[in-house]
């Protein structure tokens, strides 16, 4: 949507669960609008700070060295208050009180829904996903994915040295309760011999124990299985592995452990490059907008028409998967 809208103050921030990454969405941000005459308003905690006029301004200096650096400076938090019709008027009115002319948010599909909020209220938004779980659907990727991909496949490698050296099962269970990109991009990576995911649900009894058995017979003797939180408990699928086959079987939960550490390289400079392409967006005029990651561009698209768009791991992905873990 094109506007004349002049924009002289900005607001950003980020909310949700935290990702590796949106520090430097900030960074990217504030630099960026400083660089065009703009000043920014850094929001702390998310949609609850929002309504309660939690805020400070930003400058070049403040964002300094941060974008190496996890989680978000500006912090983050759920907002049961934000969630009703009369805290969204709330959060509206103090974008007013602080001369807010728009707003960025950072973060995953509920913080999406709420830039849609604001959005029907008048208040132009930008919005960045950012999520470790990678299950927006308008985008091919979002800030903080790699970085915990790649946390859990080290994560993954070296329970798989001790499996190896026990003849045991070890079962992984990482974050996804909705979508299981985390954990079929980890199977893939570490050559996992079972992906358990909410999207392709597995018979326990052919996919899983027949597969063991079936491995085992071929001269195997560890076996990693990594499990979405969503598809499984992980503690149930090693009980479960240890009293059919017989092989000792250990699980381990990843859980909080892969939302920190230092971004990768992809997640610092696409954070880098979402945030840029926010403040140009409202420059151009382009209000309502998010940005995304199409077949390798980062482009920006109609915030309402990203909100519908979805995305799944298809049968054929998960197959190819399966020729992999033979």
């Amino acid at each position: 949507m094109e506007s004349d809208r002049t924009i002289r103050t900005i607001g950003i921030l980020t909310s949700g669960g935290d990702a590796p990454g949106m520090n430097g969405v900030i960074r990217a941000v504030t630099r960026t609008a400083i660089n065009y005459g703009l000043r920014v308003m850094g929001i702390r905690r998310g949609y609850h700070g929002l309504w309660r006029g939690d805020m400070e301004e930003l400058d070049a200096r403040s964002v300094s060295d941060t974008s190496r650096v996890g989680g978000t400076f500006l912090m983050t938090a759920r907002s049961k208050t934000f969630a009703t019709p009369e805290g969204v008027e709330k959060a509206v009115k103090m974008a007013r009180v602080f001369g807010l002319d728009a707003i960025i948010t950072v973060g995953g599909d509920g913080t999406m829904r709420g830039a849609g909020d604001l959005a029907r209220q008048g208040v132009p938004v930008v919005h960045v996903p950012a999520t470790i779980d990678n299950d927006v659907g308008c985008t091919d990727y979002t800030v903080g994915f790699d970085t915990a991909l790649n946390t859990a496949i080290d994560c993954v490698d070296k329970l798989r040295d001790t499996a190896s050296s026990h003849e045991r099962c070890s079962v992984i269970e990482v974050m996804g309760r909705e979508a299981g990109y985390l954990a079929f991009h980890v199977g893939i990576a570490t050559g996992a011999e079972i992906i358990l995911i909410p999207e392709q649900p597995l018979d326990k009894d052919k996919d899983i124990i027949g597969k063991i058995l079936s491995a085992r017979n071929r001269g195997k003797r560890h076996y990693i299985v990594v499990v979405a939180e969503g598809a499984a408990k992980g503690e149930e699928v090693a009980k479960q592995i240890e009293e059919d086959t017989g092989t000792e079987a250990r699980a381990t939960v990843l859980g909080y452990l892969q939302r920190g550490g230092h971004p990768t390289y992809l997640d610092r400079y696409r954070s880098s490059m979402f945030g840029i392409l926010a403040v140009k967006s409202l420059l151009d005029g382009r209000m309502n907008r998010v940005t995304v990651m199409k077949k390798g561009e980062i482009i920006d698209i109609d915030l309402f028409e990203g909100l519908k768009e979805i995305k799944t791991i298809t049968q054929e992905d998960f197959k190819q998967a399966r020729i992999l873990s033979i």
